[in-house]
């Protein structure tokens, strides 16, 4: 066997008597330098792309790059793919015995356009475009995910139900489905659009523990022990903005006024519900009445302030202040982007929607909540007023994800959400009490065949 040659290798085009050139220790050197230099530009250019691709909002030119030239969102690619793929089937309203009875009350007289409306609209609002969503399934066997409509909050307040009857009739329409039993609940999909979360279902930690739950709140009320939120099955979502304020992602109730003419530094248009914070701004409020707005709300009564006055109150400030009420979340952060002041966080363990591909801090402020004082006021002063508006500019680019519209939108809330349920597919779902066999049929614990399981079915 003949010896190794270390001179330049010609390719296999070369003959036996192709020039062979020398390498010593300087060409060698040499090598590793090209080598190296290669390997940091790379990585250079790689972060570089990496920053403009996903950077979030660290500039105006950056947050235009969330979108493509039709005005469609980017999402990451890691972990969500790139395009929409997913199937959800949505129960119907007569499929299930006491479904109904969750939409409309136990007598049926609560109609979905008495509960689209307020700040837990979102419940009817999901619902209905879900309804019309190209992503809908009407077969069962080739779906991603099951969508189980309810108003309860709505229904709860009206007095459609009781607790009680809640809980009952949550626990009877789950008997009735055979797939939730297939998955344990894993690939079903619940709105609780109020601070109270799936706390409205009082044994929602027997039997929802696994599904994935669609609500604003990431964290306990005030009046609960434990939350009834996961980071990693579920998903927050927008607040309901009220439907004048987002049509064409802009206003047709009030339209916002440029900051010099504002006659506010910030302002909080909400009630105390004698909480610490919010009394706090109440009192900061009649120490510098010139710097900080917060009237009385009477929500009854001949004083009671009307929409469009709420909102041109609203509008008047350059900062709009958003302490936590019974939960840590409050519709305030999001109407803030529709009037254009820029919205000041006053809630330490609020969750945000959509933080894969939204930089909070360049569109917002989140201030410690102990640290509500005259401190809070002097620190919003020094803000200059072109770092105002710039904030306010890249808010205005994102604020199409607090709207839920159709899906003929480039940009809404049920885009984004779409995108998040797809990060949560699984091609493989089990339970406790679900078992294969060689020939891939999937039993229960009677070794009866899925296709063969009558409801009501054993609950996980």
């Amino acid at each position: 066997m003949g010896s190794i040659s270390r001179g330049r290798n010609l390719g296999p085009g070369a003959g036996a008597g192709a020039l062979q050139v020398p390498c010593g220790r300087v060409h060698q050197i040499g090598a590793l330098a090209l080598i190296a230099a290669t390997f940091l530009l790379t990585r250079a250019f790689d972060r570089l792309s990496c920053g403009l691709s996903y950077g979030g909002l660290a500039s105006v030119a950056s947050s235009a790059a969330l979108f493509d030239r039709a005005g469609s969102l980017f999402w990451p690619d890691r972990g969500y793919g790139s395009r929409l793929d997913l199937k959800i089937y949505v129960y119907e309203e007569k499929e299930i015995d006491g479904l109904r009875e969750l939409m409309r009350g136990r007598d049926g007289r609560i109609s979905p356009d008495a509960c689209v409306k307020g700040q837990w609209g979102t419940q009817v609002k999901i619902h209905q475009l879900l309804l019309k969503s190209r992503f809908r399934t009407i077969h069962k066997q080739e779906a991603d995910f099951f969508f189980v409509p309810s108003y309860v909050k709505c229904v709860r307040m009206m007095g459609g139900l009781n607790d009680k009857e809640i809980n009952k009739t949550y626990v009877k329409i789950l008997s009735q489905m055979p797939y939730f039993r297939y998955s344990g609940g894993r690939d079903h999909i619940f709105v609780f659009p109020s601070g109270a979360g799936a706390h409205l279902f009082r044994s929602w930690a027997t039997f929802l523990n696994r599904s994935i739950i669609l609500t604003p709140e990431g964290d306990r009320t005030d009046k609960r022990d434990i939350s009834a939120f996961n980071t990693w099955k579920d998903i927050i979502i927008p607040g309901n903005v009220d439907d004048g304020m987002t049509k064409f992602y802009g206003s047709n109730v009030v339209q916002p006024i440029p900051l010099s003419k504002r006659k506010h530094l910030a302002n909080f248009l909400g009630r105390a519900q004698g909480k610490v914070g919010r009394l706090r701004l109440v009192e900061l409020a009649k120490q510098y009445p010139d710097k900080l707005e917060s009237p009385e709300l009477q929500l009854t009564g001949p004083n009671k302030l009307g929409r469009t006055d709420y909102f041109n109150h609203l509008k008047n400030a350059k900062f709009c202040l958003a302490p936590r009420g019974e939960s840590s979340w409050t519709l305030r952060f999001y109407e803030s982007f529709f009037v254009e002041c820029v919205p000041v966080i006053l809630s330490d363990q609020v969750e945000l929607p959509f933080q894969n591909v939204i930089d909070y801090t360049q569109i917002s402020i989140k201030w410690p909540s102990t640290r509500i004082s005259t401190q809070l006021l002097e620190y919003l002063e020094t803000i200059p007023d072109e770092v105002i508006e710039a904030m306010i500019a890249r808010g205005r680019q994102v604020r199409c994800l607090w709207v839920y519209a159709p899906e003929t939108e480039p940009c809404s809330a049920m885009v984004g959400i779409m995108w998040e349920l797809q990060r949560k597919v699984r091609r493989f779902h089990q339970s406790g009490e679900t078992f294969w066999l060689h020939n891939g049929s999937v039993v229960n614990r009677d070794l009866v065949e899925f296709h063969d399981w009558r409801p009501p079915v054993p609950l996980p």
